[in-house]
């Protein structure tokens, strides 16, 4: 597991969430720690080394 630090794309605060580094590619749906709007996580690993990062907002 690996701590990631980014800016939430609904209250643009900084928030962390524990990425899985044993997955090499996912799509998932967490909530902000913060305002607790879902946010959508895409993530990938190569080599245990994160390649890609995106966290989007849900269109509702």
């Amino acid at each position: 597991m690996e701590e990631h630090f980014f800016q939430c794309p609904y209250c643009w605060e900084e928030i962390s969430m524990l990425l899985d580094t044993s997955v090499r590619y996912q799509v998932y749906v967490e909530d902000c720690e913060v305002c607790c709007n879902p946010i959508e996580l895409t993530v990938a690993y190569e080599d245990a080394v994160l390649t890609q990062f995106q966290a989007s907002s849900i269109e509702q």
